[in-house]
Parts: C-alpha cells; structure tokens; sequence
C-alpha cells in the first residue's frame, strides 16, 4: 500500500478548512416530486490545509512534507481537529464510548467504528488509523488492560481469546484520518514582505489503505 504512516503537521491541520462530503444524485420528476439515489455507501472527508498556515517556516514545512509525499502519491495519517475522537469534543475518552461488536464465542476480531446519530437511524464509521495508546477497550462494561491487540494500520482489535457469546464489545480511541494530497502541484504567491502564501491545498480522504 502506498501509505506513510506519519502524520501531517498538527498545528497547521488545526486552522484546516473541510469536513464530509457525501455524493447524492438527485433527479426531478415533472410532477415536482423528487427521487435520490446515494452513489457513496460512506461519507469521504476533503480539506484545505492552506488556512492552518501562519508563517513561513510552516509554509516550509507542508512544501517539505508535500515533497515527502510525491505529491498526490503517498497517503498520511492527517488529524481532523473537529472530529478525532470517541467521545464528544468536551469529554475524555472512555471504553464505553463506541460499541464494535457481540461476541458470539468464535469472533476474535472486532473493527473499530464510531456510530454518527441514533443506533436506528445513524452512520457507523469505520475507523481504520487510531491513535497508539489513546485505545480503551470494554468487555461488558469491565475495562480490559491486557489480552487484546490494536492494529494501527487497520483498526482490527485482536483479542488473544474470543469474547463469550453475548459479551459486548466497546472501546474508546483517538483517530486520524487517511488523506493525501489533491493536487500535484502547489502554487505559491510571495508578498512584499516575502512571506509565502498559498491560495490552496486540498487534501482528500484515501479508502485504500
């Protein structure tokens, strides 16, 4: 996988402009009615990183990390500041936040995931980058220290023994969002003052790492 486990700089990911994006057709009947198909399953996350950018040194250091990247090639993990964690934005992460699974007395491994809504009607997201050390996992309310594994890469929670049939799984994480860059290219404008300035940087959400 094309993938660079490293993350994008955080201060400068902190003034980032972006959010979700779903793609909705939309068709109207002549009777003004409508009818909507959704083509995406899940929502992708685009951003602009060239809001976060408050000087030249870290001008310096997105062309750096562009350059690292071979532009749109190399995926990263990238820090959304408005949704990286289990809990709300107010609370500290718990192991009862999110809940992956049952156990059945077989299944060994359970995906992190975070629900966006109500259980009937809500979004599960899969959760594929979380963030080491900041995993809590649940068995039944009972926090579990030991005995289970956390795949960085895949989200995977391993645990060394199937839970029982009926035992409910939660956990509580950090995450990071797999991106890269939108673009080839990046156009910069120096000012009189000879500080840079760039109009825009996109990144986009990658599914395929």
């Amino acid at each position: 996988m094309v993938f660079h486990d490293v993350r994008f700089p955080e201060k400068i990911s902190r003034g980032a402009r972006g959010g979700p994006r779903r793609r909705t057709q939309v068709v109207e009947l002549y009777s003004g009615n409508e009818e909507r198909n959704a083509s995406w399953a899940n929502s992708r996350r685009e951003y602009d990183v060239a809001f976060g950018i408050r000087s030249n040194d870290q001008l310096q250091e997105v062309i750096a990390f562009f350059e690292a990247r071979n532009g749109r090639l190399y995926a990263f993990r990238f820090k959304d500041w408005a949704d990286y964690k289990s809990s709300m934005p107010s609370r500290a992460i718990t192991p009862l936040d999110q809940q992956l699974g049952v156990g059945d007395g077989t299944q060994a491994a359970f995906q992190l995931r975070k629900l966006y809504g109500t259980e009937a009607l809500g979004y599960w997201r899969t959760i594929t980058k979380p963030v080491a050390d900041n995993i809590r996992i649940a068995v039944n309310g009972l926090t579990q220290a030991s005995g289970w594994t956390a795949d960085l890469a895949t989200g995977l929670i391993n645990f060394n023994s199937a839970p029982t049939a009926g035992a409910v799984i939660t956990a509580g994480f950090e995450f990071d969002v797999p991106c890269r860059f939108d673009t080839d290219s990046i156009d910069i404008t120096l000012d009189l003052e000879r500080l840079g300035s760039i109009t825009s940087i996109p990144l986009i959400e990658v599914r395929d790492t």
